[in-house]
Formats: C-alpha cells, structure tokens, sequence
C-alpha cells in the first residue's frame, strides 16, 4: 500500500504544481486594474546578464491604474523603458528621470471578451495536464498488481486518484470565475 501511497503524493504535487502555474499565467492577464504582476515577464540587461524587473527596481501600484517603477540605480531607467516597450505588453512608460509610469487603460468589452478566452485557453491547458497527471498516476498504479498489489488496493488508489482530480479541476473551476469576473468588471 505505501508503494501506491508514493503514487498518489507524487500525483498531488504535480497537480498543485500546476494549479500554481496557472495562477501564474492568469496573473500575467491584465483585467484593467495596475498589478505588478504584469510585468513579471520583463528581463533588464544588467551587469551582462538578464535579470527580471523586479530585481533591478521596485514595482508598485499607486493607484488601480498606474504602475510606478523606481529603479534601483537610475541609469537602469534607460533600459528598463526600452524593454517595457519592446515586451509587448501594450503600455507606453513615461518617464521624468527617477520613476518610470505606465498608465493602464481601462479595458473595452471586446479587449475583454478577448482576455476572458485567454484565460479560458489557460484554463483548458491546466485541465488537461491535471487529467493527463491522472492518467499516468493511474497507470503507475495498475503496473503494481503485476508486483504483488492486491486488486483492492489499485481500485482504492485509483479512486484517491480520481477524488484528487475532481478537487483540482473544481479549484481550477473556481480560479476562472474569480478571474473572469475580474475581468468582465468595468
């Protein structure tokens, strides 16, 4: 039984790893309130290697539609505007020497209706690879009756497996009403 216990732990960890990987994803989807998060995706040449945002300056939100970059060393603010712009995240930085500004703009219901199918898609990739977790957790599973494993206690981790499935895609379920309400708010 502990061999199938090893299973099912592993299964689980996979599965909240993609649970957490989807969160990720979402929260690089703007839904037309400022969030740091948007520009996690960044890299700053700095010192001759590529380093994230964050790491060469502080990110925050003064309000819900402007995000406010203070590099830590103001020749950065160069580099950090030219890979803002060419990220291709859609928001033009200004800048006044110290602190670069995006401005958010709030989202039309077609730029909406847009970002709600993206994460739909994301939605979909996390869903499949939780069933696809299942189905290799359920064949590991299988392949021990041929060592010994009694019938019952395949079926009994077969099920655990199918009960921790069905409680991650319930969580993902519930991720994408969160988000997509996030979205569709104006």
């Amino acid at each position: 039984m502990e061999e199938i216990d090893i299973y099912l732990e592993s299964a689980e960890e996979t599965m909240d790893g993609a649970l957490k990987h989807l969160n990720i994803e979402l929260a690089k989807i703007r839904a037309g309130k400022a969030s740091p998060q948007m520009l996690d995706g960044i890299q700053i040449e700095y010192y001759g290697s590529m380093s994230p945002l964050s790491n060469v300056a502080s990110v925050n939100t003064p309000d819900a539609r402007t995000i406010a970059i203070r590099p830590f060393e103001k020749r950065m603010i160069s580099d950090i505007e030219r890979a803002i712009r060419n990220s291709n995240i859609g928001l033009n930085p200004g800048n006044d020497g110290e602190l670069i500004r995006l401005s958010v703009p709030p989202l039309t219901e077609e730029r909406r209706r847009d970002l709600v199918k993206r994460v739909k898609q994301e939605v979909e990739t996390a869903k499949v690879n939780i069933r696809n977790i299942r189905q290799d957790a359920n064949n590991s599973i299988r392949k021990l009756t041929k060592e010994g494993v009694s019938e019952d206690s395949v079926k009994s981790g077969e099920d655990s497996v199918q009960k921790m499935t069905d409680d991650h895609i319930s969580k993902i379920d519930h991720i994408f009403t969160t988000k997509e309400k996030d979205i569709m708010e104006v």
